[in-house]
């Protein structure tokens, strides 16, 4: 009897399901963009979020390991080639909440490629060290690194932000940001030249080469890069040596602005 009692009711509802009222699907319409978006924009930023080291890359000796100290603890401390990666979480100023895992990670040449390798994905930001001072020696080398950084698939696609930390200011004979990014863009520039002209591998072949590194045609510069690129002068040593403090403000500004 009780059925029979509902019947009506549920005839009606019957209805309502298959002429369903315009105004009520255009709400429930709009739910549901509201309840998409939302998803796709809390993966975006969950893959994000997760990706919360800020590597320290550079070629020896370039001071990436007393700046990863003088980051965490203020201190001055000799350092010696580091042959394995180190990391401790970095918090930007008073605020506990934001932080990133500082990875300092080797620069010789036979080990730095495959410590990138391991980590590159994990990368919201790359602090790239150079020696200011030996600069001139090295730009070779210092461009060839930058460049296979510059072209790894992985990072093209994350495009984490790029800060090029230019160290040991504190010398006289230290190059100026400035400089060095002139002579960085004309090397990178020359790199790209010799190496889209090489014949390529076979396994690079197969997936369309090596990615072309900034715009075809065009003179390299940074501002090309789909990641953000700046420069800092700064000094893990300070201008008072050992006794001092280490001179990075522009490395901390950007490291709050990256975390």
């Amino acid at each position: 009897g009780m059925a029979a009692g509902l019947e009506p009711h549920l005839e009606a509802l019957r209805q309502e399901l298959r002429a369903p009222d315009p105004a009520v699907l255009s709400v429930l319409l709009a739910l549901l963009v509201v309840a998409i978006t939302l998803l796709i924009w809390r993966f975006v930023r969950g893959r994000r979020s997760s990706r919360k080291a800020v590597l320290l890359l550079g070629l020896c000796d370039a001071g990436k390991t007393l700046l990863f100290a003088r980051l965490l603890t203020g201190k001055y401390r000799n350092t010696q080639t580091s042959i394995t990666d180190s990391s401790a979480v970095y918090r930007v100023s008073k605020d506990k909440s934001a932080n990133v895992t500082l990875i300092d990670l080797p620069g010789h040449e036979s080990l730095r490629l495959q410590f990138l390798e391991r980590f590159k994905a994990a990368a919201r930001a790359i602090v790239f060290v150079v020696d200011s001072v030996a600069f001139q020696r090295e730009v070779k080398d210092v461009a060839e690194f930058l460049y296979q950084v510059l072209v790894d698939s992985t990072l093209l696609k994350n495009a984490p932000a790029l800060l090029i930390a230019c160290n040991k200011q504190d010398v006289t004979m230290a190059k100026s940001a400035k400089l060095i990014q002139q002579q960085l863009e004309k090397e990178l520039n020359t790199l790209r030249v010799t190496r889209s002209a090489a014949p390529t591998s076979l396994d690079s072949s197969a997936t369309g080469g090596p990615a072309q590194l900034g715009r075809k045609g065009k003179d390299f510069d940074f501002s090309q890069l789909p990641m953000k690129v700046e420069f800092v002068e700064c000094s893990a040593r300070g201008s008072k040596g050992e006794e001092g403090e280490a001179d990075f403000e522009g490395l901390e500004k950007w490291l709050a602005k990256v975390a």
